[in-house]
């Protein structure tokens, strides 16, 4: 991608107005180290900086992509991982044997390594995996994925200690939720009702089986995590680090300046225009790779002013993307379309279908279209008088998105609408998105439009947010429905042939792109600041932190 950066002065102007083969190696040679031993690699503490705080360290329940993240590749062991071609590879499963029992019906079952245990000295078993699948599906759980096992049978089958089935309908990347959602341990929190795992003492003090124990967690400043010595051996064994340190600092100039005063080892996410100073850094480097995100004003549709597919359509035509890319992110992205993003296969950005241009003229006609007609005072208003006025949130400490809510605020005022800008704390946003459970046993969501981003798991799966089953689940934010479009959600899931699934990816494309429940913004480019003294850092389109487990820092360093 040809990327244009552009110099920060432009920002008050604006405002006034192929998969992982693309990933990154970094820290090789970096500060002129020579080869270390082995032995001599053991070792140090690495720091991190991140602007969001960590939710609950327990699958159940989390939703947070550093949270989740941190669960799989270093707090817990999921059934498989991902290779560097995005394969399914053993990890806490040693193999696994799959049958197609009937036409549409596959049987997977999965045999354990018998030489992993929880932290706390207790051995990981088939029942964990029984017991953490059985707590997914209750409701009264909210684990808020639900749709990862959606096409999985009810019941698995625990063959004995080490050994556990299950049966499903034939579909996409079925092994995949199996790396996105490790085990919970058993002894631990079966005596827990399911409507407590939100609350339960186990998030904020978590006991694992993967390569990092948890150590404390001071609340609203860090998370520290230690080298698990009896990781085994064929897998890796101890890491490298002695300990990982996850710190919230939620204000990006700070997080800038620890990394390049050598307090922070990695910052997650740099905003865009710290990248020139990053790259100017003699203690640090940036990063950056194609990802799996796609960044988004989500528009509640449950309210009258965004129920109208014309005035979501007018909004997005409205908003100037590509002055977005150029100006907020200084080229670090692609301008939007539907939400399919680049890097997945379906992925074509030569259909016109699924863009929508920058054209206020056009915006003005579909508002007007459906009923909204400035006033003598330039104020957009409905048949009854309304003005179309609304609030717009994003989370506070990310500049970028707060920039992009003035800037849309600049961008919508001439067709008379007014935006007001909100700022939220991060996890307190993310639980108002999601909203609470009613009397009646609706979900309540008390937002106008958000500025945020999802991250998408490989298997490009909208039925959580976008399907008519799911409208009253947690990451139903925009609460849009149309048959039409769940259709074909549930046709991509269950096609495996990419060649058949083409052609119902694009109708599906098109069909969101045209609807805009969401208004997608850009895809980003991943960003990741890294002190130069860290070493053998992998970094791709799977995470930051895929082979956490070799990073190390050489002696003379720490």
């Amino acid at each position: 991608m040809t990327r244009s950066r552009r110099p920060a002065d432009i920002v008050a102007p604006i405002l006034a107005a192929a998969f992982l083969t693309s990933g990154c190696e970094v820290g090789e040679g970096a500060w002129d180290v020579t080869e270390v031993a082995e032995e001599d690699r053991y070792g140090g503490t690495a720091v991190v900086g991140s602007f969001g705080d960590l939710q609950p360290l327990l699958r159940f329940v989390s939703s947070d992509y550093d949270t989740n993240m941190i669960q799989r590749e270093m707090l817990f062991m999921p059934l498989v991982k991902l290779d560097d071609e995005v394969n399914p590879v053993p990890w806490l499963a040693e193999r696994w044997d799959t049958v197609r029992v009937a036409e549409d019906t596959l049987e997977v079952t999965f045999h354990l390594r018998q030489d992993v245990h929880w932290h706390d000295g207790e051995q990981t078993t088939a029942h964990d995996i029984a017991f953490t699948y059985e707590r997914l599906q209750d409701p009264e759980t909210g684990f808020p994925n639900p749709a990862y096992f959606q096409y999985y049978a009810p019941e698995s089958e625990v063959v004995d200690d080490h050994t556990i089935r299950f049966r499903m309908r034939a579909h996409a990347e079925f092994l995949e939720p199996w790396y996105l959602t490790p085990a919970m341990p058993r002894h631990l929190l079966e005596d827990a009702a399911p409507a407590e795992m939100m609350t339960h003492p186990f998030g904020q003090s978590p006991v694992g089986n993967g390569p990092f124990r948890f150590l404390r967690r001071v609340p609203g400043q860090e998370v520290v995590f230690e080298a698990n010595d009896d990781f085994p051996d064929a897998l890796g064994g101890r890491p490298y680090l002695d300990r990982v340190v996850w710190r919230y600092i939620p204000e990006p100039t700070t997080l800038l300046t620890g990394l390049l005063t050598g307090r922070l080892d990695y910052y997650t996410g740099p905003i865009p225009e710290q990248a020139a100073q990053i790259e100017g850094s003699d203690n640090a480097q940036l990063i950056d790779f194609p990802f799996r995100q796609w960044v988004y004003i989500a528009w509640n549709t449950r309210l009258p002013q965004f129920e109208d597919p014309r005035v979501r359509r007018a909004l997005t035509m409205a908003i100037n993307r590509q002055e977005i890319v150029d100006g907020l992110v200084y080229g670090y992205g692609e301008v939007g379309r539907g939400t399919v993003w680049p890097a997945h296969w379906a992925f074509d950005g030569d259909d016109s279908g699924t863009f929508l241009p920058h054209d206020p003229e056009a915006a003005r006609e579909l508002l007007a279209e459906a009923g909204w007609v400035q006033d003598e005072d330039g104020i957009l208003r409905d048949a009854e008088g309304t003005p179309f006025r609304f609030d717009l949130m994003t989370n506070q400490g990310n500049d970028t998105r707060e920039q992009i809510i003035q800037y849309v605020q600049a961008q919508l005022r001439p067709l008379g609408i007014q935006v007001r800008p909100r700022l939220r704390e991060w996890t307190s946003m993310l639980d108002q998105l999601r909203g609470s459970l009613g009397p009646d046993g609706e979900r309540e969501r008390d937002f106008d439009a958000v500025v945020s981003s999802w991250v998408d798991a490989f298997r490009k799966d909208d039925h959580d947010q976008l399907h008519c089953r799911a409208m009253n689940e947690p990451y139903q934010y925009v609460g849009y429905c149309d048959e039409e479009v769940s259709r074909l959600i549930d046709t991509v899931a269950v096609l495996a042939d990419r060649e058949e699934a083409r052609p119902f990816w694009r109708q599906y494309d098109r069909l969101v792109a045209q609807e805009a429940p969401y208004t997608v913004l850009y895809y980003p480019q991943r960003l990741a600041g890294l002190s130069r003294r860290m070493q053998n850092v992998e970094m791709d389109t799977r995470g930051e932190l895929i082979n956490v487990q070799q990073w190390w820092i050489a002696p003379q360093h720490r």
